[in-house]
């Protein structure tokens, strides 16, 4: 190179300062891209998505060739710098020339490109890819030798990389990135995702009518009560047993029995004729599952029971439905029957109401662990039943029993969280609850 003239040197020595660029940001623009959003604008058509993702299945390859070109590149300019060096500045100029190079490269060829590059990966990663697929092909046996050298290496500690196939996302981490997703999704949208995604964690315990509030039909009342009863149903699908509500014998549907009624031609006869049998599901079952189960039997209704066999509760299609998609008829706590919501910011919420509804209407976190309802986590917590007017602390929530009836809590008020600042706060409200706990079962042993 002594015989070619410095200005053509200095030209070079640009174009590759710039060819390392390319070939650091298009390196980090690859391996950057989303590969999931990836496959789906390859899908969609887009030509560099293609390219990229084919790169992409085989990526020791392109590292590979990334890797040659780069370091290719890199050498050339240090020779070419040497020779510039030694011709303006002697000897010398070889350090000179390492130190200026050296932050040249840095700057200009790694660390602003490949920044880039992270920040815009597909700007970067797709034309690229129009690049090196065919640059791939031209110099693929010199590709072919180093890859198979280093791969041998990689073989000797158990590494595979022929084996690049992508992992899919388990659930926990499907629910991460649709918690990420931010403005991309509708909050309403995003709360329908992770509702999904929530039922395999839930059962139908966590949001069935239980065995007590379940409305069905005793067939050995007499008649007027049987009429009585009907006519005031609010349900479409009601049960029916004798004596014992443990002895379900079916479940009739309303409609079909408001066509026999406004025509008068409903009879003790006919109405048995319009049982149908009951479906039974052990108490326990997924939400996920339960709601595989009423699609593969064409159910929507459900009658939860124990090991026993004993009625536990009611669970429907809509409940579960429900988990995902919010309430069907109310808009706001404000609207809900067991949720009333107060001028001072508390909620008198029915004790009976499930622990999950509440949750989920009120955007607080009470624990779902244990008890279903909050009368259930609330004689959890107190472990004895507490007196009209026990106060409380649970999940830093203050809850007063307003209500107490037949040895279980009825109403109770919900007030706002408390905030608290470091570990000795917390400290002090475990303390506060424990004084509670001892005050309400001295009040209940007087």
């Amino acid at each position: 190179m002594n015989h070619i003239e410095s200005s053509t040197l200095f030209i070079i020595l640009g174009l590759l300062i710039l060819l390392s660029a390319f070939f650091s940001s298009s390196e980090t623009g690859l391996m950057s891209l989303n590969r999931y959003r990836l496959r789906y604008l390859a899908e969609k058509g887009s030509r560099g998505a293609k390219l990229a993702q084919q790169l992409l299945d085989r990526p020791d390859r392109l590292l590979g060739l990334i890797l040659l070109g780069n370091n290719f590149v890199n050498i050339l300019a240090s020779a070419i710098a040497t020779i510039l060096a030694l011709r303006y500045f002697g000897e010398a100029g070889i350090a000179i020339a390492t130190g200026l190079l050296t932050f040249i490269i840095l700057i200009f060829a790694e660390v602003a490109p490949k920044t880039l590059a992270a920040l815009h990966p597909e700007r970067i990663a797709f034309p690229a890819a129009y690049i090196y697929t065919p640059l791939l092909k031209s110099i693929y046996p010199l590709v072919y030798i180093v890859n198979s050298i280093a791969n041998s290496l990689l073989r000797l500690v158990g590494v595979n990389p022929e084996n690049s196939e992508t992992e899919g996302l388990s659930v926990e981490e499907l629910r991460s990135v649709v918690m990420e997703t931010n403005k991309l999704v509708p909050k309403k949208h995003q709360d329908m995702l992770l509702g999904l995604l929530n039922l395999e964690h839930a059962t139908v315990d966590d949001i069935m009518v239980p065995r007590n509030e379940i409305t069905a039909l005793n067939l050995n009342e007499s008649w007027d009560d049987i009429i009585d009863d009907l006519t005031t149903c609010q349900r479409t699908r009601l049960p029916v047993y004798r004596d014992d509500i443990n002895n379900i014998i079916g479940v009739i549907h309303m409609r079909r029995i408001i066509s026999l009624l406004s025509r008068n031609e409903l009879t003790i006869e006919n109405l048995e004729q319009q049982i149908r049998d009951a479906y039974f599901i052990p108490e326990g079952t997924s939400l996920y599952q339960q709601l595989i189960n009423f699609q593969k039997n064409k159910r929507r209704t459900a009658l939860a029971v124990d090991e026993y066999g004993d009625l536990q509760g009611l669970v429907t299609l809509e409940d579960i439905l429900e988990e995902v998609v919010g309430e069907f008829t109310t808009d706001s706590p404000v609207n809900n029957n067991n949720i009333i919501n107060q001028d001072d910011g508390s909620f008198l919420i029915a004790a009976n109401t499930h622990i999950r509804e509440i949750n989920r209407s009120l955007n607080v976190t009470l624990p779902t662990g244990g008890p279903k309802t909050l009368n259930g986590l609330i004689l959890e917590h107190l472990q004895t039943i507490p007196t009209t007017g026990t106060s409380l602390l649970i999940a830093r929530h203050p809850i007063e029993v307003i209500k107490t009836q037949n040895n279980a809590v009825q109403m109770a008020r919900l007030m706002p969280r408390l905030k608290t600042d470091n570990n000795d706060s917390e400290l002090t409200t475990n303390k506060t609850e424990k004084n509670e706990m001892e005050n309400t079962a001295s009040d209940v042993k007087n």
